[in-house]
């Protein structure tokens, strides 16, 4: 057998995909007023309903930067700016029950294969915005200085929006009282890795959206994911397909395959043991309508131990690229009657994620917010969430009703 090797770091996405245009404006007022009506409708006071669809409206049609001045700028509104800063830094309006109407509303409209998991890095200078610190991004594959998020995306081939964030906390945030005071940082929160931290953000979407448990959780969070995020999530009886290293350690629980009972083997070590088992696979790139592509894929049952030194049974899921290369990509999943084609599918979506977050998120500016704030910050993303939701469903009706050439 082949010895151990460890994963190479994750590189920025270069795929290409054809939705490079903005949808046309009327597509997405219509989209933006109904969602304003289910998001906005619970607010008591109808100032903040106002600067509620002034803010949303801000992060759809701002050039540049989304920040509040920017958006009171281009509103043409001179006393918006510090109404808006309230409204966002300063109010006490809770994001939670938005975020939940915010997936409720992408759930009637739109059909959804998986939740998918995202980190978001936000550079950032200074000490003074909350979480800010010294981090790793596993897009980057290195160290950056910045702000660290976990994103739930709501995902299909066709389009995906995020639903839920939850900013990563390191311990000089929690243990520091006064920069924790300043800051707004909740009493109960405590200091988090981003395996833990990605862990909380699937588990809190479960308990907060009663479909989720029966909807799979796709992780692509390299460097942040391991064998304990798994054996913790399948505990809960959340349905999960998560991307590992070619270094995770795994027993093969397939008495007819080689390297059983050898004891713990790297999952490299097993799919190459084992390719005799692949098969061809073709799926459609969620990234590019129309286009479809293909590779081989095999799965092996195999057994994955927890700190209490139980063993869980998951499929080790393998892709090779190349037939004639070690495996390019190796995934863990308990959705063990899942064929081989629907797994290589949905390891897919994340792809559909990235450049939906890069075409659009980005420029709804989910990565903008200015202030130094705990809940500035959430009540931010959660409207720059809805802003982007707008956008990806007036582009996918756009979509439907233009003939294509």
């Amino acid at each position: 057998m082949s010895t151990c090797a460890g994963s190479a770091p994750a590189g920025a996405v270069t795929t290409r995909h054809q939705y490079t245009s903005r949808p046309p404006a009327p597509a997405v007022d219509a989209v933006a007023a109904d969602l304003s009506r289910a998001l906005f409708a619970p607010f008591r006071r109808r100032d903040q309903r106002r600067k509620a669809e002034m803010y949303f409206q801000g992060l759809l049609t701002t050039s540049g930067r989304k920040s509040v001045r920017n958006i009171a700028a281009h509103l043409g509104d001179p006393n918006a700016e510090q109404g808006l800063h309230h409204f966002i830094s300063c109010s006490t309006w809770d994001w939670r029950p938005m975020r939940a109407a915010l997936a409720a509303y992408a759930e009637r409209a739109a059909p959804a294969q998986a939740w998918v998991v995202r980190s978001m890095h936000i550079p950032k200078a200074g000490e003074h915005s909350v979480g800010v610190d010294r981090l790793f991004a596993p897009q980057l594959g290195h160290l950056f200085s910045g702000q660290q998020a976990i994103g739930v995306w709501y995902a299909s081939e066709r389009l995906s929006v995020p639903v839920h964030w939850r900013l990563l906390l390191t311990d000089p945030w929690v243990s520091d009282s006064r920069r924790r005071d300043r800051a707004e940082v909740p009493a109960k929160a405590s200091a988090e890795s981003l395996e833990q931290c990605t862990a909380e953000a699937v588990l809190e979407v479960v308990q907060n959206n009663g479909g989720a448990a029966r909807r799979p959780v796709v992780l692509d969070v390299r460097g942040g994911t391991t064998a304990t995020t798994l054996t913790r999530l399948t505990e809960a009886g959340v349905p999960v397909l998560a991307r590992v290293t070619a270094a995770t350690r795994l027993a093969v629980a397939d008495r007819a395959l080689p390297g059983f009972r050898a004891g713990p083997l790297c999952a490299q070590q097993i799919l190459e043991a084992t390719k005799g088992l692949r098969r061809p696979v073709t799926w459609p790139d969620p990234a590019r309508a129309g286009a479809v592509r293909s590779a081989l894929a095999s799965v092996v049952r195999v057994t994955v131990p927890d700190a209490q030194g139980r063993r869980h049974p998951m499929l080790l899921l393998g892709e090779w690229s190349d037939p004639h290369q070690p495996p390019s990509a190796a995934w863990l999943t308990n959705l063990g009657q899942s064929p081989v084609g629907r797994l290589v599918r949905l390891t897919r979506l994340p792809r559909r994620v990235d450049a939906d977050f890069a075409e659009i998120g980005e420029a709804c500016g989910l990565r903008d917010f200015m202030g130094r704030s705990f809940p500035g910050w959430h009540r931010h993303v959660t409207l720059a969430s809805a802003a982007h939701t707008a956008m990806v469903l007036a582009r996918a009706e756009h979509l439907t009703t233009v003939p294509r050439p």
